[in-house]
């Protein structure tokens, strides 16, 4: 969670902005997913099989955001390389 956290920041400083958009979106989306999968680790060792389930959806959710990252994270990359003056 570093990362949701030091990505955001940085466009900031250099920016002075951020940019909404689906990749902000989905990394906010991940974060919340593993905070509500890793609450549920005290209620799964005490044996309750509704939060291992639920620990389960959460954690493919995140998956599945993350996966949909991907390419907009690569997107911002290109325009980055693009926009970069290199020494």
């Amino acid at each position: 969670t570093a990362f949701a956290i030091e990505g955001p920041v940085n466009t900031f400083l250099r920016a002075q902005k951020l940019f909404p958009g689906p990749h902000l979106y989905a990394g906010a989306g991940v974060v919340v997913a593993w905070a509500m999968a890793a609450s549920l680790v005290p209620l799964m060792s005490k044996g309750k099989e509704s939060a291992r389930s639920a620990h389960i959806a959460f954690n493919v959710l995140a998956l599945g955001l993350f996966t949909w990252q991907i390419p907009t994270g690569w997107q911002i990359t290109q325009k980055v390389i693009e926009f970069t003056k290199f020494p």
